[in-house]
């Protein structure tokens, strides 16, 4: 077995399955030139992959077709070395709360500031830019090589309503609201809803009641009447003087028709 083999071997045997070019030379002391060509064999032996420049995960046998680790076994690790405030958000954290009607193509991060997506092996990551960050609502998730930080079902709610376009639109969004309600707690949707937009919490009060989940609104109907003060379009980017009619419990102009499937 060659060196570098044997280096992500003692890795994986000690549950670490993320390590960096620089630390593998160090490890193994040798040349930048060596290190690079030993890490191009055990990636095309499908030893390794590299999400990130300079970042690299071993893949384990059970993950060779897919070519990497999956998204949520190493962002984690990826974002701690970059020193960034991150969670696992929208889609991706619906599924982590029971929300399974419709499985995203991609791994939604939701991070400070816009950052290139990740292909690696058959994985792709999108990240989402979000003022405040740090302040949103979250909670951790196990998975096999450690935990992820995720929003809470409150957090990914209002998230859903403000980036719905990242969430394939506002019937998809009210199709997974529904899923969603049953776990939502009124007092912790109101505390995070005041992490966005108020315009974000005056959509998803309405959608919610237009799932059938109104009771889980009444607490936020409360904030919006105390902190909303101009009406807003349900549909975000389209002119409120095509609104068909208006919610003034919402301060909504209702500029859009929402289904949620069935």
């Amino acid at each position: 077995m060659s060196r570098s083999r044997e280096y992500i071997a003692g890795l994986a045997a000690r549950g670490q399955y993320h390590f960096t070019a620089a630390e593998m030379r160090q490890s193994l002391r040798v040349s930048p030139a060596a290190a690079k060509l030993a890490l191009l064999r055990l990636a095309k032996q499908g030893l390794v992959a590299s999400p990130a420049r300079g970042f690299y995960v071993i893949v384990p046998p059970e993950y060779r077709q897919l070519g990497c680790l999956p998204a949520d076994q190493f962002i984690p690790a990826l974002m701690e070395r970059h020193g960034l405030a991150y969670y696992a958000g929208l889609l991706s954290a619906a599924q982590y709360h029971g929300a399974a009607h419709h499985r995203p193509q991609e791994y939604q991060v939701v991070v400070a500031k816009n950052r290139r997506p990740i292909a690696c092996g058959g994985v792709r990551v999108a990240f989402i830019a979000r003022k405040r960050v740090a302040e949103v609502l979250v909670q951790s998730f196990n998975t096999p090589r450690g935990t992820i930080r995720v929003s809470t079902v409150e957090a990914t709610a209002v998230d859903l309503v403000g980036y719905e376009r990242h969430a394939g639109g506002l019937d998809q969004v009210a199709t997974i609201l529904a899923e969603l309600a049953e776990h939502i707690e009124p007092k912790r949707l109101v505390a995070a809803a005041k992490t966005a937009p108020i315009s974000w919490a005056q959509r998803l009060g309405y959608l919610l009641e237009l799932v059938g989940a109104g009771s889980r609104a009444e607490s936020l109907k409360a904030y919006v009447h105390k902190a909303a003060k101009d009406m807003t379009p349900l549909l975000p980017g389209t002119p409120h003087t095509e609104a068909t009619r208006q919610r003034n419990d919402w301060r909504l102009f209702i500029n859009a028709e929402v289904e949620a499937e069935t």
